[in-house]
């Protein structure tokens, strides 16, 4: 029997993480070459420690774009705000390891005459939605990411100048009856330019800050803060901790209260199906809650390389569902078509929306305009009841 009464703990990280500069590096590399051909094919790695960024990958597209790939590294570490010694953007070394996609992979995942286009890698992807928030994420992660966000929005317009880039938050959040009430502990550990400030001082600057996009009466006396619990936190970003593509699977989907698939994003075209399915999967998880089928969905995908349709389509609703889950998996199947080149026409995934995507979740984020978290949409809902 699943208990409706537990604590439950989320972590989030800055734009400023070096894991996350990577994620960034990566995606904007991305989204120029879909930007000068959308049928381009990019598997980018990103590596960064002090004073040096290291880019390497499998990629099919213009050249141009692998000449200024230098550029794009130092413009995506300019704007995140690294000025620092150690790690500055005007001094950084880039090494460039981009070379051809395989021919091998090429001919697996390539439409052919009567063949379609083929998943890019075997594997299972993961889609979770939670009625818990308004965005249907669950309220742990949702609400360490939006702690971060703040942060990043204040510092970049100067209203708190010594806020470094680098920072991690954390939130435990205490569920009663299967909804979270209130918050045991926040977490934060950010950089900061004063080397003067202790925990106290900064704890006295950022706590207006985090209160104000937390829910009213979510934060009581009894919660503990740890602010910066280390000490002092000067040196940040990968000059203090080296960075990789892809070490934050969990911060960018729903920081553990739903599996993962295992298969990171960043840096990926939308032809692999570890982004472009995980994609899917949390459109259709959203829309079964969103279509009030479900208070709470989890859908799993799998796929095998070369292979257009998926294996198997998988739902668990956690005993909130409104209809039996086989009925659930039969409609989802009927909605939309889940094979690469389906989830990308229907999603628009062939657009450079990616860079934005490197920072506080792939979920969870409102659609933009351009066809960005074009998976966040719930426009499936009707049909997803009459196919139920």
């Amino acid at each position: 029997m699943a208990r409706d009464s537990y604590l439950f703990t989320s972590e989030s990280v800055s734009e400023g993480h070096p894991d996350k500069v990577c994620d960034r590096i990566s995606d904007a590399v991305l989204d120029a070459f879909l930007a000068a051909d959308p049928v381009s094919r990019v598997a980018c790695e990103t590596f960064a420690t002090t004073d040096r960024v290291v880019i390497g990958g499998e990629v099919r597209g213009p050249g141009d774009v692998i000449r200024a790939v230098e550029e794009i590294a130092r413009d995506c570490v300019k704007d995140i705000g690294y000025e620092q010694d150690g790690f500055h953007w005007a001094n950084l070394k880039v090494d460039n390891y981009l070379h051809a996609q395989s021919a091998d992979i090429a001919q697996g995942v390539d439409a052919a005459g009567a063949k379609d286009e083929g998943a890019g890698d075997q594997g299972i992807m993961f889609g979770y939605a939670s009625d818990e928030t308004e965005a249907l994420m669950p309220a742990p992660i949702h609400y360490a990411h939006l702690m971060l966000k703040k942060l990043a929005e204040v510092r970049k317009s100067g209203e708190h100048g010594w806020l470094g880039p680098d920072a991690k938050s954390q939130l435990t959040v205490r569920y009663v009856n299967g909804q979270p009430v209130g918050i045991t502990s926040i977490v934060l550990s950010t950089q900061h330019l004063d080397a003067s400030l202790t925990s106290a001082m900064v704890r006295e600057r950022v706590e207006p800050l985090i209160l104000g996009v937390l829910p009213e009466g979510w934060v009581s006396p009894e919660t503990v803060w740890h602010v910066n619990p280390t000490g002092k936190f000067v040196i940040g970003g990968p000059d203090g901790d080296a960075g990789l593509t892809g070490r934050k699977i969990i911060v960018d989907t729903y920081g553990g209260a739903a599996p993962h698939g295992g298969g990171a994003f960043s840096g990926k075209d939308p032809t692999k199906v570890d982004r472009s399915a995980a994609y899917a999967a949390r459109y259709l998880a959203k829309n079964v809650v969103a279509a009030g089928l479900a208070k709470k969905c989890v859908i799993q995908l799998s796929y095998a390389i070369g292979v257009s349709q998926p294996l198997s389509i998988y739902a668990d609703t956690f005993g909130t569902g409104q209809v039996a889950e086989e009925k659930i998996e039969a409609a989802l199947a009927e909605v939309m078509d889940l094979s690469p080149r389906g989830i990308r026409t229907k999603l628009e995934l062939n657009k450079p929306v990616y860079q934005r995507t490197a920072a506080y979740g792939h979920f969870g984020r409102a659609p933009d305009a351009d066809g960005g978290f074009s998976w966040e949409k719930t426009d499936l809902t009707d049909a997803l009841k009459a196919a139920v």
